[in-house]
Formats: structure tokens, C-alpha cells, sequence
């Protein structure tokens, strides 16, 4: 093989392993694709859509109310009989008493607006408890189609540390970008 065909061959090979490493550690620590499952999420988010899920930022500014994160369910948990994570709306942060009372959510004794809930459904509690302060490093979180979320109304709040990453863009079907 010619000295020029090695060099050649060799940036090729560098340019593979170079691609390889970026993807990875992308994938790994900043961001990855995400195919919604669940109809728990509705009308926010559509089953077969898919989203980014954005790894680092939540690392730098934290979780906050209102976000839709993806997280791995407590044991014991599936939604539609599939062992997927999750993707939820943040609704209690540490340090909140949320309640469930009248048909809404209460957050430190103020109603949540949620116009994002599925056709205005009343959100009701799944288990006999309707109350839950959220300590440090735990989230509360809901899905918009509260009739047929699995979240933490049945399992109490989560830990941070089970959180893959933030919902960040609805990527496809494209004509999902517009909403």
C-alpha cells in the first residue's frame, strides 16, 4: 500500500473514531432523541412524536415547575405494560406541599392555572393520600392527560436522580415544530 493510501485510509479512521466519540458523548451527557409511548401527555405531546431530551442545562439551572422531564418510574411502575421511562409535567419542587383538592392542584395553598390538562379534565386523587410535601432532591410530577397517567399521585414524588433530562423541542413529525 502506497504512503499515500495509509494517510488516507488514516483520516478516514480518524474522522470514524473522531464521529463516534462526539455521538457518544452527546448522547451521554448533553442531549438524546426520545419517542413518546404514552398517551399521558396529551395533548402536549402525542404518542409517536419525538422529543429532545436535554441533559445539561438541567444540571447547571435545576428542575423548576412546569417543566415536562423524562425519568425512570419507580419500581414496580409501567404505563401501557411497556418498561419505558416516563415524561411528566414538574409540578412541586422541594420544599412545596402540593394537594389535591376540588378537582385541581394546589401548590403552597395556591391553585395551579393548567390550561395544558387534557379537554380540562378535574384532577383527582389516585390513591387515598391527596397531599405530599416534596423534600430536597425529590419532584413532583404529572402527566396532562390526567385519566391516564401513572404518576405522582400513585407513587409519591421522585427523586432527581432518577430525571434522564428535560423535554427540550418536538422534533418530528416535523409539522410537530409549529406547536
Amino acid at each position: 500500500m502506497s504512503k499515500r493510501w495509509r494517510g488516507c485510509l488514516l483520516e478516514i479512521l480518524e474522522t470514524v473514531l473522531l464521529t463516534v466519540i462526539i455521538f457518544f458523548v452527546v448522547h451521554q451527557y448533553v442531549a438524546e432523541p426520545r419517542e413518546i409511548s404514552q398517551e399521558s401527555m396529551e395533548n402536549t405531546l402525542q404518542p409517536n412524536q419525538f422529543v429532545l431530551v436535554d441533559k445539561l442545562t438541567p444540571i447547571l439551572t435545576g428542575y423548576h415547575r412546569g417543566d415536562i422531564i423524562v425519568f425512570q418510574p419507580p419500581n414496580g411502575f409501567q404505563e401501557n405494560g411497556s418498561d419505558v421511562p416516563f415524561i411528566k409535567r414538574v409540578i412541586g419542587v422541594a420544599g412545596d406541599l402540593v394537594q389535591i383538592q376540588k378537582g385541581g392542584v394546589y401548590v403552597n395553598g395556591v391553585r395551579l392555572v393548567e390550561p395544558y390538562v387534557y379537554d380540562g379534565q378535574p384532577t383527582d386523587p389516585t390513591t387515598g393520600v391527596s397531599s405530599w410535601r416534596i423534600g430536597q432532591g425529590q419532584l413532583f410530577v404529572m402527566g396532562d392527560h390526567r385519566e391516564q397517567s401513572q404518576d405522582s399521585r400513585a407513587f409519591g414524588p421522585i427523586q432527581v436522580s432518577s430525571v434522564i433530562g428535560r423535554a427540550w423541542l418536538r422534533y418530528w413529525p416535523l409539522s410537530s415544530l409549529a406547536g
